[in-house]
């Protein structure tokens, strides 16, 4: 059975049932602005920080990146492109990217504006931290049931 894909926009809905890559290359295109440039710049590092990451789309037209658990989502707003990490309460941040959502006890977010600067290096290396966290949680054997 073939996993249905809703999009709200004309580009993402032109490649309805095609692959979650696919259809965040149309949500760069389709944006055509600095959020475009910033979320493509953005899923560049992650591919770079992660050469296994597996890109997905989900909850009706949000990128998401995973490798062992959802590494991060890419969202796009009027005026920030959001990028937040699932696990990023559990993270270290020395760099204090982190600039949104930081009142919960899990997910933790870092907003770019316009014209706003990447740090390239401190982001690959949260990235990379919070692959670490999920591969981490992915190897952990069972408990020993005691007899």
């Amino acid at each position: 059975m073939k996993k249905a894909v809703t999009a709200k926009t004309s580009a993402a809905k032109d490649t309805i049932g095609g692959s979650p890559s696919k259809l965040i290359d149309g949500r760069i295109k389709e944006l055509g602005d600095w959020r475009g440039e910033t979320l493509g710049r953005i899923r560049g590092l992650i591919k770079e920080a992660d050469p296994d990451v597996v890109e997905e789309w989900k909850w009706r037209g949000v990128p998401v990146w995973e490798h062992d658990g959802i590494i991060c989502t890419g969202e796009t707003y009027k005026a920030v492109v959001k990028m937040t990490f699932a696990r990023g309460a559990a993270l270290e941040d020395p760099a204090g990217l982190f600039n949104s959502s930081l009142d919960g006890n899990v997910r933790r977010a870092i907003d770019f504006h316009e014209g706003g600067e990447i740090k390239e290096k401190a982001l690959k290396a949260l990235i990379r931290a919070a692959v670490e966290l999920n591969t981490s949680k992915a190897k952990k054997p069972a408990k020993k049931q005691s007899a």
